[in-house]
């Protein structure tokens, strides 16, 4: 009952007519005032006192209740072609704070128009078959891309890559899906028993390992969260100096006395375009008491959790050299000695771009490719239950089953567009997004 009383709010919802700014907050020079669903171009026509021509921007005064409001660029938009699948009408007015508001408050006056919550013509597009739940994703990261690899992935998700793939896959599925329906369509009339030796079976190997493949990709949330890199290694190292150094800012509070740093201080930062998370640890050691010792024990379990570790401390006491950079910091200091990978002073700058571009050389492995799709958690668990249901095919001796296998394959790959099983985090997705998008 309370799933079909929000199904029929939902419904009520998407009838509405809904109105945002849908471009930054003013003043700007200029503001887009977007209007989308049954009524919107009727609310066109009552403020500007004509429609114009589908597509083509015309300058019109816009006025309400005799009050003129301002000299703007309107156009329009016949659904299903345009942004959210509705009748959709925009607004290209000047970009003050007080035509803004005189405008929405004349479109807050029309009879059946309302202000859209956050995300709202976005989900509008998703409803209507404007975009899939993949490209919702991508345009939900797209508004939160800070660093080019960020922007990238964003674009690729947003413009429907991984979608087409789904698609394609669909497609394969579908043809092995049919061969065997087929098959046991035969067995049928010739009344006998429905054999596991199928030859549509052969092709599900390759798409297994095709899924294999995009699994072991890096994963989106290091794009979004960044490379964990964890700065660690004794007391008094300069740890802390080459966080601010790396970071570009004061992050960190530095000082000559030992143990200064007691617990975990994080700086996210770009290097290279590409999203980093520097942390700063306490120094490893014997704790003098017991706020010291909750610090060593974070630092330790910091460790754990790197991507990539810089490491100031004797080479031979590197936690994990696989994960590590072995770093002799204050060169200015002591000459190094050969054994470290970066020799840097956080006091002159020496050797610290030479640092950067061995962090952005080393990450590449750890973050999607230039052109990969980055796929998430959500995609992975679909893509990793495909892959499931695709070897209990395979592995299947009854038609029957590899049948329903093959059915259930499907339904997981439905899930990463959006066409089935999607409903408990349509809500948590499109809070995302501001309101007029």
């Amino acid at each position: 009952m309370a799933a079909d009383a929000r199904a029929d709010g939902r419904e009520a919802e998407l009838s509405d007519t809904i109105f945002a700014l849908s471009s930054g907050a003013p003043p700007a020079a200029i503001a887009v005032v977007r209007i989308s669903g049954p009524r919107a171009f009727a609310a066109l026509e009552t403020l500007a006192g004509r429609l114009p021509a589908p597509r083509r921007a015309t300058v019109a005064a816009l006025r309400h209740d005799g009050e003129a409001l301002d000299r703007a660029l309107i156009q329009r938009f016949p659904g299903p072609r345009s942004a959210t699948g509705e009748d959709v009408a925009e607004l290209h007015l000047h970009g003050g704070r007080s035509v803004v508001a005189a405008v929405l408050a004349a479109l807050g006056a029309i009879a059946g128009l309302r202000e859209a919550a956050p995300g709202e013509f976005t989900r509008r597009a998703f409803a209507n078959g404007r975009i899939d739940l993949a490209e919702a994703e991508g345009l939900a990261d797209l508004l939160a891309a800070e660093t080019q690899s960020q922007r990238r992935a964003a674009l690729a998700l947003a413009g429907g890559a991984l979608s087409r793939q789904i698609e394609a896959w669909q497609a394969r599925l579908l043809g092995v899906a049919a061969r065997v329906e087929a098959e046991l369509d035969f067995d049928d009339e010739a009344d006998v028993q429905k054999s596991g030796k199928s030859q549509p079976k052969e092709a599900l190997g390759p798409l297994i390992g095709e899924l294999e493949r995009w699994l072991a990709r890096p994963p989106a949330e290091r794009l979004r969260d960044g490379v964990r890199v964890v700065i660690a290694g004794p007391p008094n190292a300069g740890k802390s100096s080459l966080l601010n150094v790396l970071a570009g800012r004061e992050a960190a509070i530095t000082s000559d006395i030992a143990g200064t740093t007691r617990d975990l201080v994080e700086a996210p930062t770009a290097i290279g375009g590409a999203p980093f998370l520097l942390v700063d640890t306490a120094g490893l050691r014997a704790a003098g008491d017991a706020v010291e010792a909750i610090g060593v024990e974070r630092a330790r379990a910091s460790l754990a959790a790197a991507d990539l570790i810089l490491w100031l401390g004797d080479p031979g006491d590197c936690p994990d050299r696989g994960r590590s950079i072995l770093v002799h910091a204050k060169s200015d200091v002591a000459a190094p000695d050969g054994r470290a990978d970066a020799a840097v002073s956080a006091r002159t700058g020496a050797g610290i771009d030479a640092l950067l571009a061995f962090l952005v050389e080393r990450s590449r492995a750890l973050l999607p490719a230039a052109g990969e799709v980055a796929i998430n958690a959500r995609h992975r668990a679909a893509l990793a239950e495909c892959r499931q249901w695709l070897a209990e095919a395979q592995g299947a001796s009854d038609l029957l089953i590899v049948a329903e296998a093959l059915r259930q394959a499907r339904a997981a790959l439905d899930r990463v567009t959006g066409r089935a099983g999607v409903e408990d985090m349509l809500d948590a997705l499109f809070e995302r997004f501001c309101i007029g998008k």
